[in-house]
C-alpha cells in the first residue's frame, strides 16, 4: 500500500496542484486546484479515483480561485485551515489525521507566508504550498512572519524523514520538486545557522540572487 502523488502545472504564476491517491482503495484527495481543477477532477476520472477531500494550503486567491469549480466537479467542499469537513467531521488543524483508504493524510500547521498556511503529508509526499520551494522559502515579512516561517521549517518540515518528497506550491525553484533530505543541504534559506541569519538572507535575497547565479 502507498500513496501515488501526481503534479500538475495548472496556470497562474507558475501554480502547482496535486493529486495523492491511495492506490489500492483509489481514494484520493487534491490539493490547491485553484487555475485549473478540471484538470486534476478529469485526471482523477480517467483513473477511477474518488475524491474525499480538497485542500487548499492557503487563502490565498491563487490557490482558492478554482475552489468554486473544484466542488462543481467532485461533489467535495474545499478545506482551508480551520475549516470542519463536512463528511468526517474532523477540523483541519496540525496534527489531523484524515484517513484515506488505507493510507492517511497528515496536516501540519506551517504559518509564515500566511498565519493559515498548512502543509499536507501523505505516504511519503509533502506538499508544502508556500512555505518551501526548492531552493527557496515563502515570502514573509521580516519580523514576525519571519520568525513562524522559520519554526515552521525548522520545527515541523525538516523533522520529517529525509526521503520524503518535496511538492511545492509554485514552479519557482531550480526544479519542480524535491526532497527534504536534498533541502537540507542545499536550500541557503535552511543552511543559515539561526533566526537572525535567515531573515538577513531574506532581507538581502535579491543580492545573494545575483552574486550566485540564481533565477
Amino acid at each position: 500500500m502507498s500513496i501515488q502523488a501526481e503534479q500538475f502545472r495548472i496556470g497562474g504564476d507558475r501554480n502547482f496542484g496535486y493529486l495523492l491517491a491511495d492506490e489500492e482503495s483509489r481514494e484520493a484527495c487534491i490539493v490547491d486546484p485553484s487555475y485549473n481543477p478540471s484538470l486534476i477532477a478529469g485526471q482523477a476520472a480517467a483513473e477511477g479515483l474518488k475524491v474525499r477531500y480538497i485542500f487548499c494550503t492557503h487563502g490565498h486567491h491563487d490557490h482558492t480561485n478554482g475552489n468554486e469549480e473544484a466542488e462543481r466537479l467532485t461533489g467535495c467542499r474545499p478545506l482551508l485551515y480551520g475549516d470542519i469537513c463536512p463528511v468526517t467531521g474532523l477540523a483541519v488543524r496540525d496534527g489531523a489525521i484524515f484517513p484515506l483508504g488505507h493510507e492517511k493524510i497528515r496536516i501540519m500547521h506551517t504559518p509564515g507566508h500566511t498565519a493559515d498556511s498548512i502543509s499536507i503529508y501523505a505516504g511519503s509526499t509533502v506538499c508544502t504550498g508556500d512555505t518551501l520551494f526548492v531552493g527557496k522559502v515563502g515570502g514573509t515579512d521580516l519580523e514576525e512572519g519571519a520568525r513562524e516561517e522559520y519554526r515552521s521549517l525548522h520545527e515541523k518540515l525538516l523533522r520529517l524523514p529525509e526521503e520524503t518528497v518535496v511538492m511545492p506550491g509554485h514552479d519557482y525553484g531550480t526544479a519542480p520538486r524535491s526532497t527534504i533530505g536534498n533541502e537540507k543541504k542545499t536550500n541557503p534559506f535552511l543552511l543559515q545557522p539561526d533566526l537572525d541569519a535567515f531573515v538577513e538572507l531574506k532581507r538581502n535575497w535579491a543580492v545573494y540572487k545575483k552574486a550566485h547565479g540564481i533565477s
